[in-house]
């Protein structure tokens, strides 16, 4: 059976936990930071889990090799 092939663009912006749910940047930070306030600041810094279960499995379709 051949290789399967990840998506490349998929694989730089989810990565799978150890339980296998797939975490991601938050959106939203890289420029207008100066109109945004600090603890909305702060809260995007951290890394997300995606809750919607369906964009799970199409994502980690995406991703065979984790």
């Amino acid at each position: 059976m051949p290789k399967l092939k990840t998506r490349k663009g998929i694989a730089k912006r989810f990565k799978l936990t150890k339980k296998g749910k797939i975490k991601y940047h938050s959106c939203g930070k890289s420029h207008l930071a100066s109109s945004k306030t600090s603890k909305r600041k702060r809260k995007l810094r951290k890394k997300a889990i995606l809750a919607h279960k369906r964009q799970a499995q199409y994502l980690k379709r995406m991703l065979p090799y984790g």
